[in-house]
């Protein structure tokens, strides 16, 4: 079959792909349900209940469009992170930030930077507005600054992209590194800072940037340690005129009013945060000691999940991963080699996890079988 001859070329050069196979796909096909939903990085432990109860309050006037403006989520941000708010622009989740950053500064064949293997969907809006992707290796499971600054100035990049702390590996950068990165940053490029993790990273992660600074922009979430993923809020963090350019493209009734309500009530529980980061170290050393005592090399996380070196490749991971998948463990792993050595498993309820320990060894047995 062929594409619809009324779409632009571009978009009839592309491929009709999701970045992420949701775990509800997989189930369909299935024909059941997970026994363990580890893949997606998401907060089992929930949001914080006073943001459920804020959600219920909203949900009768969601007759209503939300607040264009998100004002009060930006003002509280603005207080939580000691800054003015025209430096914070909210939207529908850090994805639908990045899309929105894409479509201000890359143009048709302008180059943007990023490490082979980083988060797709970044990869995804660029080539859905016609950038060129120039990507680096990985070097010791984590994102290489240098590496990512020396390419950007080769190739004259208009956008670098780097998550500090990684996905799909867990691995970090200290804070001094990663301002020594914003210092280089090539005349008329921007780099995406994606903070999504920085919840779960130890102190001396995140660096001290002005807000004002025009050579990055920081991008982060409600959906890990908040536990709001099916809500979508995201925010970024950048110089006002940057921000402000925001308004030139963004859908400004992208916003429920649920998710507003709910992101809102989050933000000030502080004591939920503290609860969830405090389970979420705990699964960490779960995870840890299950795929030890398999035989298998967990790496250091500073985030919500822990990626579990498999010792071989990316065949045997795979292979791997299809029997957990097969046994109802929802997971899932790097693609470009040779990360996709690994798996990556979410901090789970010690529940999910027993089901994790349980089917890990059946699931290496099938691999090496």
């Amino acid at each position: 079959m062929t594409d619809d001859p009324r779409l632009t070329p571009l978009a009839a050069s592309l491929p009709a792909t999701v970045p992420f196979v949701g775990p509800e796909a997989q189930e369909r096909a299935r024909g059941k349900a997970f026994r363990a939903r580890l893949g997606a990085n998401e907060s089992v432990f929930g949001p914080s209940p006073k943001a459920i109860a804020a959600m219920q309050a909203a949900a009768s006037g969601a007759w209503m469009y939300g607040d264009p403006e998100s004002h009060d989520l930006r003002q509280a941000l603005a207080r939580d992170l000691g800054m003015d708010p025209s430096h914070i622009m909210v939207g529908e989740g850090i994805d639908g930030l990045l899309g929105l950053v894409v479509r201000l500064f890359v143009g048709a064949g302008e180059a943007v930077v990023t490490s082979a293997g980083a988060y797709p969907t970044f990869n995804y809006h660029v080539a859905g507005f016609g950038g060129a992707i120039h990507t680096v290796p990985y070097t010791g499971d984590h994102e290489d600054p240098e590496r990512l600054m020396a390419k950007a100035k080769e190739v004259g990049a208009k956008l670098i992209y780097f998550a500090n702390p990684d996905n799909p590996m867990g691995t970090w950068h200290k804070a001094e590194t990663v301002e020594r990165m914003i210092s280089e940053v090539p005349e008329g490029a921007l780099l995406i800072l994606d903070e999504a993790y920085i919840e779960f990273a130890p102190e001396g992660t995140a660096p001290r940037v002005d807000p004002a600074d025009p050579r990055v922009i920081r991008m982060r979430t409600f959906s890990k340690a908040q536990g709001l993923a099916g809500a979508r809020v995201g925010y970024a963090i950048g110089a006002a005129k940057v921000i402000e350019a925001f308004n030139k493209v963004r859908n400004h009734f992208g916003m429920s009013r649920i998710s507003q309500a709910g992101a809102l009530a989050a933000l000030e529980d502080k004591a939920w945060l503290a609860h969830v980061q405090n389970e979420v170290a705990k699964a960490r050393d779960r995870i840890g000691a299950i795929a030890l005592a398999n035989g298998l090399v967990p790496l250091p996380s500073a985030t919500n999940f822990v990626t579990i070196d498999c010792g071989r490749d990316g065949a045997f991971a795979k292979a791997v991963l299809t029997s957990l998948v097969d046994q109802g463990i929802f997971v899932r792993m790097p693609f470009v080699a040779p990360q996709n050595r690994c798996i990556r498993v979410s901090c789970g309820t010690p529940a999910d996890l027993e089901a994790f320990a349980e089917a890990l060894p059946k699931a290496l047995a099938a691999a090496r079988g």
